[in-house]
């Protein structure tokens, strides 16, 4: 028992340091090893409880033979001295020590085991921000609550079943967020299995509790009332119910006499309301961004297709990629995106991301009112930052960057490494400061971000694409390859169609590495030309 106190008290504290669990895959596998140790603790518990009561047993079967015995001739028994004596001490000292036995608390291990960890578990945030993350990829990938509940996702290797549990408190963080439409799909889908025969601590009562008003709040008054009297005929007695029922029947009737003429206005209006509504997290881009997710609405016509190439490069005669060019290849024309193949190992990506794993932290966006770094909604993952006199790999990984962009590393931001969490994406967004945001990189004293590096370091299962909405391009993550653009024309102006996105991971784990190149010293390697957008 002492030993798994041990163990856990030694893999946890770097966990502690690192809250937010769902917005990185890598540190919650560092969960699956703690509640392994908690369940070796539990069964050592079980063991414990089990060998009390075997003496226990052992005890009471030994002193059932013996009552049996004595029973028959009282007199006789006791009139031997040796069972007189024996029976004194039985009764004088063996029945206090067994009463001792009974009363031993054989869980104080696992109590003080479970106590130790329980200050590194997930908190609130994590597990309603795991459930967001749901409703994310439900909506993204076109995912029916019937899909995701029977675990029928691409690329898994675990399958894994929401319980009707499950779906309730899914239907319950969507409320929460007054976010009736997935409150509803939710609420039906864990009326469904109850339906079908599921066992479960969750009564339809509940369920139909939260689903009658859902519905109302969406504007569907009569499935809302029909709901009610469904609920009403398990629990007819339930206060909330039967005052909805007296509200609605009234709503009904005043709709009724002030519309008799424009019913079937109403009709379409009703049908209107119990659409999707619009998000507060809203964004213009929303349905093109999410089409290009999923693989679809890819602008690349056949003709501009045949204009892309795979290629040998070697960085403009460069001595290291002389006898041993990079493999590149178009992924896009407009703007140009470059993908390098094979530009990092297996060694090298483990070695970033065992130098980033104790770093990590929720990622940070820069607030164009503020210019300062905070987290966002919109961008779900966690980062660290490396530099490059902290390991010969990283500079190793810096000075290629150079060679085979040609642009001077040397003013560029460090290495930043992201891990993506439960649906982590970052929403479409600019690498670049546009014109209302002059003092986004003042601090650093380097220009604005001319260009873009990616590296993947992952493959992913299902989603996480890289997708640039305004010209339809999606680019799949690759382990081992590297993407590249230019943010800004050489005349220095953004180039407003690179605004782009990492799409939610559906299935996966998503790790990356950017780097952010700027314009100070790249004056003679990349010159201004005479015209803005060129």
């Amino acid at each position: 028992m002492i030993w798994c106190i041990l163990v856990v008290g030694i893999l946890l504290p770097q966990s502690l340091a690192h809250p937010g669990f769902f917005t990185s895959i890598g540190q919650m596998t560092d969960l699956i090893h703690t509640e392994k140790d908690l369940v070796t603790s539990l069964k050592d518990y079980i063991k414990a409880e089990e060998d009390k009561l075997e003496q226990i047993k052992k005890w009471a079967e030994k002193l059932d033979r013996l009552t049996s015995t004595a029973t028959k001739d009282p007199e006789g028994f006791v009139g031997h001295p040796v069972n007189a004596f024996k029976l004194m001490k039985r009764l004088n000292t063996e029945w206090s020590e067994l009463e001792n036995l009974v009363l031993k608390d054989m869980s104080d291990g696992f109590i003080s085991n479970l106590t130790i960890q329980r200050q590194y578990f997930p908190n609130d945030e994590d597990q309603v921000g795991a459930a967001k993350a749901l409703l994310r990829l439900q909506d993204t990938y076109n995912l029916d609550t019937d899909t995701i509940s029977k675990g029928d996702l691409p690329g898994v290797k675990h399958k894994s079943f929401l319980t009707v549990e499950d779906c309730f408190e899914l239907g319950k963080v969507a409320y929460t967020e007054a976010d009736y439409y997935h409150t509803e799909l939710w609420m039906e889908q864990a009326l469904r299995q109850l339906d079908e025969g599921e066992v479960s601590t969750i009564d339809k009562v509940s369920v139909l509790d939260y689903l009658s008003y859902a519905v109302y709040q969406q504007g569907d008054l009569d499935k809302a009332l029909l709901l009610t009297k469904k609920l009403l005929e398990l629990d007819p007695e339930h206060q909330r119910a039967n005052g909805n029922l007296k509200y609605f029947e009234y709503i009904m009737a005043k709709e009724k006499d002030a519309n008799k003429s424009a019913s079937d206005d109403q009709s379409d209006q009703k049908t209107t309301l119990k659409k999707k509504g619009v998000a507060v997290d809203y964004l213009p881009e929303r349905q093109k961004y999410e089409m290009l997710c999923r693989g679809e609405g890819i602008k690349m016509t056949p003709r501009r297709q045949k204009k892309l190439f795979c290629r040998y490069h070697d960085g403009n005669r460069n001595p290291k990629f002389i006898l041993a060019p990079a493999k590149q290849e178009d992924e896009w024309d407009k703007p140009r995106i470059i993908r390098f193949h094979d530009i990092i190992s297996d060694a090298e990506i483990d070695i970033v991301k065992d130098l980033a794993k104790p770093r990590l932290s929720r990622a940070t966006v820069h607030d164009p009112e503020t210019g300062k770094l905070t987290t966002a909604q919109y961008r779900v993952s966690k980062s660290a930052w490396l530099s490059g006199y902290e390991n010969p790999v990283v500079s190793r990984l810096n000075m290629r960057i150079q060679d085979l962009t040609g642009l001077d590393v040397s003013t560029a931001e460090e290495l930043q490494v992201a891990n993506y969490g439960v649906g982590g994406q970052y929403e479409p967004h600019f690498d670049f400061a546009r014109k209302d945001e002059p003092d986004a990189f003042k601090e650093l004293g380097t220009g604005n971000r001319i260009a873009t590096w990616l590296f993947y370091m992952s493959d992913v299962s299902a989603g996480g694409a890289t997708v640039f909405p305004e010209v339809g391009a999606s680019v799949w993550p690759k382990k081992g390859t590297a993407v590249f653009w230019y943010n800004l024309f050489a005349s220095g102006e953004g180039d407003y169609s690179t605004r782009h996105a990492a799409c939610p991971v559906l299935v996966g784990n998503k790790w990356v590495s950017n780097k952010w190149l700027h314009e100070r010293g790249q004056e003679f390697r990349r010159p201004c030309t005479l015209s803005e957008l060129e």
